[in-house]
């Protein structure tokens, strides 16, 4: 009997899945109603994933891992903030440029460190090699290299890949955008790399997340620290991507990675756990610049010195009271070689600005929610495409702009403000039958003169369902035709908020919606 059953349930099923649960049916005969019930429902939803009788396959509907769609009202929000952001970056004097979302696999091979293990390589399709983009930072090397140019200051927002644990809630995903600002070209040191940090201020200002830190530091301060620790030369760029971790692990588990795993001696840890607990600003430049072991590193010095006078220029830029010189950043990425930045949100109401500007931002009991931009120099990447060597001194910044989106679309939601997702101004509407074509002569008008405007696909919509639908999307003005409208030679125009009415003729509508939609 339970035979005859498994195999009328399961006709029309293939594969492993249907045989396992054949097989554990005829493994549990002694069952009771109730357990053969349950398994049987669940033969028949497995029977209806893989399709029915007729053999026709169901598709899942969902989107690839790490990927999502956006509805309207998100992408209203996204196209606000990528607003601001363009509008920031060509305030700064930055063009544009684009480049393939997919490089010769070589072109990024190398580039990321432990990262690498994260690029998405494609199937060889006719001869090439070839991988997503990681980020947006390689391909621009390689497109100055490739095109011999020495000068550029650029912004490029583009879609990047990571084959990453993607965390949706935290704007963590594998398919993302990133909004990039660099400046190429031989400048004086420090110029270039603090205005890249009053770009991050103004866009985190502007985009009123919540209170933020920018922590700063230098490759060549972790290459010399690590050094008079005692780091071995060929261990420098793991122990590095372990130190980076410090913003997601507490010192013991990022201690225990460097001894037990990367093979470092506890002493040696142990004393790169008294630098990297150090934060401060200019003043903690000045006291290590004094430290009796940090100063035996020449590179360190340098990168001190450095720290000190990017301190001079933020100062100037009144942006010292966000950033803070904080020992523990690391970042990850080979490619690196002078300054390197962050920018953190911080919990609301945690985090005490310091009022001594010169000394940078006072991070302590700064509690981090994420990083939303990251940055630094890269003078040698540029030269590893070149054929003859030829460096380009690049600085640089990504904006984190998911993680930006994510707060954004939170925000939206615990606000009662309706976000509108078109920018129409006004609907063109009728109060009485048979004056379609009238209305379409007057959208036509309208959209000729520049002017946002819509207009019901009805012969003959009811007034009433042209006003709802003028107040559900946020459509400021109704122009509304009437027959003793059109005897006159008038529009009644109509305030959607305060339902005030003004009949306008028709030869001052145009200049009339303008300055009531603030457009004159």
């Amino acid at each position: 009997m339970l035979s005859m059953l498994c195999v009328r349930v399961c006709s029309g099923l293939t594969g492993l899945r249907a045989a396992t649960r054949v097989q554990r049916l005829h493994s549990l005969s002694g069952m009771t109603v109730d357990q053969i019930d349950e398994e049987v429902a669940k033969l028949l939803q497995l029977k209806a994933q893989l399709g029915g009788d007729d053999g026709k396959h169901q598709f899942v509907l969902k989107t690839a891992k790490g990927t999502r769609d956006y509805n309207p009202k998100q992408m209203a929000i996204r196209e606000k903030v990528f607003n601001t952001i363009i509008s920031c970056f060509k305030r700064h004097g930055a063009e544009t440029i684009d480049t393939p979302v997919f490089e010769l696999k070589e072109t990024l091979t190398g580039k990321y460190g432990e990262d690498s293990k994260l690029i998405y390589d494609l199937k060889d399709q006719g001869g090439e090699l070839l991988s997503l983009r990681y980020d947006l930072t390689v391909p621009f090397a390689r497109y100055l290299a490739m095109n011999k140019i020495t000068n550029i200051k650029r912004y490029h927002i583009a879609k990047v890949y990571r084959r990453d644990n993607p965390a949706m809630t935290r704007g963590r995903y594998r398919e993302f955008y990133q909004c990039d600002f660099d400046i190429a070209g031989q400048y004086d040191a420090m110029i270039p790399d603090a205005e890249c940090l009053k770009i991050v201020y103004e866009i985190l200002s502007e985009l009123d997340l919540g209170d933020f830190r920018i922590k700063v530091n230098d490759r060549r301060i972790l290459d010399g620290m690590f050094a008079v620790c005692g780091v071995p030369d060929e261990k420098f760029r793991t122990i590095c991507s372990t130190v980076d971790k410090l913003d997601k692990m507490p010192w013991e588990e990022v201690k225990r990675e460097m001894v037990n795993e990367k093979g470092l001696s506890e002493e040696a840890a142990d004393q790169i756990g008294q630098y990297v607990s150090m934060q401060g600003g200019m003043d903690l430049a000045e006291r290590l610049l004094q430290d009796h072991k940090l100063s035996q590193s020449k590179q360190a010095c340098a990168g001190l010195t450095d720290i000190k006078q990017l301190f001079s220029y933020l100062q100037l830029f009144q942006v010292t009271d966000k950033v803070v010189f904080d020992l523990s950043l690391a970042r990850g990425l080979d490619y690196y070689t002078g300054i390197i930045y962050e920018a953190v949100l911080t919990q609301a109401g945690v985090a005490a600005v310091s009022n001594d500007a010169q000394n940078g931002a006072n991070a302590e009991d700064s509690v981090s929610v994420g990083s939303v931009a990251g940055g630094g120099r890269y003078d040698g990447l540029v030269g590893m495409f070149d054929p003859k060597g030829r460096k380009v001194p690049c600085v640089g910044v990504s904006i984190g702009i998911e993680r930006i989106f994510s707060i954004m679309e939170q925000k939206a939601e615990a606000s009662a403000e309706k976000v509108r997702t078109t920018q129409v101004q006004v609907m063109v509407a009728s109060a009485q039958k048979n004056l379609l074509e009238e209305r379409l002569k007057l959208v036509t008008e309208l959209w000729n003169a520049g002017i946002k405007a819509e207009v019901m696909y009805k012969k003959n919509p009811k007034l009433l369902s042209q006003l709802q639908h003028c107040e559900e999307s946020g459509i400021p003005l109704v122009a509304i035709l009437g027959e003793q409208e059109l005897k006159d030679g008038v529009v009644k125009l109509r305030v959607v908020a305060t339902r005030e009415e003004v009949d306008v003729s028709r030869a001052d509508l145009i200049s009339e919606i303008r300055m009531r939609t603030s457009e004159a």
